[in-house]
């Protein structure tokens, strides 16, 4: 039988060809054109200036964009993060189990642990909403919304379900119905997929952690290498080819944090995991570094992921969860979200 590897071992990032791609072809470059419709940018200072320029349209806002060609208004935008802001705070009220077994297959475990946590008290068929199964087709998803959208949701209050869930309940007609289970799928999942990726890349890229080293730093280290928000559309607009010449009036622009994260110009050691660097930075103004977002216009959920992932990581620090040592290789697919993938965490 051949060795055990130790946890000190290096593992390795397999990053979808794409992503290996941009990695390899365009670290330290700060404007490049990716296709004939789309120009990429890694300019720190470029990528602050195009974000600035002009909000963020209906279609570039991933949670309220138009759900079924419906408009999302802003107040049914607030209202909804609201809701789900609500539904975050009295789960961190709650107390913490620091025993919970989170071994197995990540992120799968911890996203299962995060929607029990949050969204627990609400009825199975709204539950079913935040299954990462549903990431496979838009139409999986919707034949789920319309069968659950079938009869009322019973029980639709605050205190017997999730402020989210309510919003369900509530809602008196079938169409009602469907489209505020539309939007449970659209707040929910994405706030237990980016928390359960968040901490699966820390683990991996970290773990066994050094008991001074602070969550937070963790977690900021973990958002440098392996960005959740790994790059930031913003179609055509004539604002961004009075900003740089290389872009033109059809192109649409990819901003990308997963190169401006590693520039060799901005950061000392780029691919080195090394959460002590956060002692010294600060990360609301740390050039290129924009893992929610412009300063002007951050993520709306950014206040309930990063609580989230600290508790979700005192649990796997309380049991030094750290990937199997026998696996010295992760995976990371092309996705909105990046993620190591099928990585088994065991207790150490």
């Amino acid at each position: 039988m051949p060795p055990t590897p130790s946890l000190t071992q290096p593992r390795r990032l397999d990053f979808a060809p794409r992503i290996g791609a941009l990695l390899d072809g365009h670290l330290g470059d700060a404007v490049f054109r990716l296709d004939s419709e789309t120009v990429g940018v890694a300019s720190a200072e470029l990528i602050e200036m195009i974000m600035a320029s002009r909000p963020a349209n209906d279609s570039e806002r991933p949670t309220f964009k138009p759900l079924l060609g419906r408009a999302i208004p802003r107040t049914e935008a607030s209202a909804v993060m609201r809701a789900v802001g609500q539904d975050v705070r009295a789960a961190l009220a709650e107390p913490v189990d620091l025993t919970t077994d989170l071994s197995g297959s990540w992120p799968h475990v911890a996203h299962n642990h995060l929607r029990d946590t949050v969204f627990g008290r609400d009825p199975y068929r709204l539950k079913a909403l935040v299954d990462r199964r549903l990431e496979w087709t838009p139409k999986l998803t919707w034949t789920v919304i319309a069968a659950g959208a079938a009869l009322p949701v019973r029980g639709g209050t605050p205190a017997r379900m999730s402020g989210l869930g309510a919003r369900v309940g509530e809602a008196p007609t079938y169409g009602e119905r469907r489209h505020a289970m539309g939007m449970y799928r659209r707040a929910a999942a994405p706030v237990c997929f980016t928390v359960a990726a968040l901490v699966a890349n820390a683990l991996w890229l970290g773990a066994p952690f050094d008991p001074g080293i602070p969550n937070r730093h963790i977690l900021h280290e973990s958002l440098r290498l392996l960005p959740v928000s790994w790059n930031l559309l913003r179609v055509a607009s004539p604002e961004f080819g009075r900003l740089d010449a290389r872009i033109g009036a059809a192109d649409d622009v990819l901003m990308l944090p997963l190169l401006s994260h590693r520039d060799p110009a901005l950061w000392d050691d780029p691919e080195v995991f090394r959460p002590e660097r956060w002692e010294d930075l600060d990360p609301d103004t740390a050039p290129g570094y924009l893992p929610f977002g412009h300063s002007g216009e951050r993520c709306w959920g950014r206040h309930m992921v990063v609580p989230l992932a600290e508790r979700l990581l005192d649990i796997a620090r309380h049991n030094r969860l750290a990937p199997d040592p026998r696996q010295t290789t992760a995976r990371v697919p092309l996705a909105g979200l990046m993620s190591v993938v099928d990585v088994r965490m065991i207790r150490t």
